[in-house]
């Protein structure tokens, strides 16, 4: 991670939403990548979802974990869905 801190919109859907109990907030974060942000909102708000079952879009596109992360981004983390 960088010590540049940088505004981002995060989305939670599905079973993240549930744990965050949000569906959207606005952070600062230091992270470079969406793993990285994962990884940081994972140990500040307990979110239990293991990354390989996780889809992340940025700016509304599926992308990469590594995905460079820039101000003003939308990260939406996206878990597997049951339906019926």
């Amino acid at each position: 991670m960088n010590n540049k801190r940088k505004r981002l919109q995060v989305c939670y859907y599905a079973a993240l939403r549930e744990m965050r109990g949000i569906s959207e907030e606005t952070i600062e974060s230091s992270s470079d990548n969406a793993e990285q942000l994962y990884d940081e909102l994972a140990a500040a708000y307990g979110l239990t979802l293991n990354k390989e079952i996780v889809k992340v879009a940025v700016n509304d596109k599926f992308v990469p974990w590594n995905t460079v992360l820039k101000p003003n981004d939308t990260i939406v983390f996206i878990p597997p869905v049951a339906g019926g």
